[in-house]
């Protein structure tokens, strides 16, 4: 473990962007020593995290997309919990339930809430889709509240808290498609893919032989807690603010500034908080790399993840084949251009 952070103050973020910076690159070192590949993926973990959001894998089964979040939760530090969602999981599983309890001296009996394993710092939710409606709602207070209501009581979620989600995109029996409101919960999705040809071969060299790799923690909780402090300090120039608002109300298709392409194919665009997240995950990128100020190119680099998951096709985009992604990027072009 290294030095503690130093208290965050105006004159020490110079050197907190490059501790940042250092510790993002070490984190990446760890979370190697198990994960094969997946830069991209893992880089837009650590956007989400570092700007205080909740990133959604999506990805076919076998690219280790648990693992990759398991890794991450012992880089950091912190306490994790992993929920694997099945059709017969109750919204009390996750957030936890009252149980009566008897003094064995005075005989009286008094209920004691048992927590759930919401109650941790990164929480797996593996497989998120394989769960009715209800049970999925049983996250949405903890993800934009950072508490939990149960039984009239309310709870707070211990700091830093973030939620890495798992959706199989090929398998749909059995499965619940994620209400457009918790979808909207998530900072980012992130496209887990195939790993490339000598990538695999590494892999099965890995696995298949008698080793087994460990992580040395990076980050506490309180040195994360300090950097996201600091993420939100990085300034963002106004044309960046600009256009992060422009792009996001060009995915709507009642905004006089959408193009033909989203007034054709899109039924719902993004909504206020995918500007925020613009903004946010420009700012965490560039404080990544030490830079002390988000740029254009920032901008464009999370543009697709923070938007592809907020913008619902009509049913001539499903009839042309037009995918939300093509649309993103037809749209961010349009508005930079």
């Amino acid at each position: 473990m290294t030095a503690p952070l130093p208290l965050v103050s105006p004159d020490r973020d110079v050197e907190l962007l490059a501790r940042l910076a250092d510790a993002r690159t070490r984190l990446l070192k760890q979370i190697g020593r198990r994960i094969v590949g997946q830069t991209a993926v893992l880089d837009g973990i650590l956007t989400a995290i570092l700007a205080g959001g909740h990133a959604l894998l999506v990805g076919v089964p076998g690219l280790a997309k648990t693992l990759m979040v398991q890794s991450v939760a012992d880089a950091l530090h912190l306490r994790f919990s992993r929920i694997q969602f099945t059709p017969d999981l109750m919204p009390s599983d996750i957030t936890g339930t009252e149980v009566i309890e008897e003094d064995m001296t005075t005989g009286r009996r008094a209920f004691r809430f048992v927590k759930g394993p919401i109650f941790a710092n990164v929480i797996l939710a593996d497989e998120i889709n394989r769960t009715p409606p209800k049970t999925q709602a049983a996250l949405l207070q903890a993800m934009q509240e950072h508490e939990v209501t149960a039984a009239g009581q309310t709870y707070a979620l211990a700091a830093p808290f973030f939620v890495l989600a798992t959706q199989n995109p090929i398998e749909q029996e059995g499965t619940y498609p994620l209400p457009e409101a918790q979808l909207d919960r998530f900072m980012l999705e992130l496209y887990v893919d195939y790993p490339t040809r000598e990538e695999e071969e590494r892999i099965v060299e890995w696995t298949t032989g008698d080793g087994a790799a460990q992580i040395a923690p990076v980050l506490t909780a309180d040195e994360l807690i300090q950097l996201q402090r600091l993420v939100r300090r990085v300034p963002a120039p106004k044309v960046v603010v600009e256009t992060a608002v422009r792009i996001a109300r060009m995915t709507r298709p009642v905004d006089a500034g959408a193009p033909d392409v989203v007034k054709e194919y899109v039924a719902w665009g993004a909504g206020p908080r995918a500007s925020q997240y613009l903004v946010l995950g420009a700012k965490a990128r560039a404080a990544m790399d030490g830079r002390p100020m988000a740029d254009l190119e920032d901008l464009d680099a999370v543009v697709l993840p923070v938007l592809r998951h907020r913008i619902v096709v009509n049913f001539n985009a499903e009839a042309a084949g037009k995918k939300s992604d093509e649309i993103v990027r037809e749209v961010a072009a349009r508005a930079r251009g």
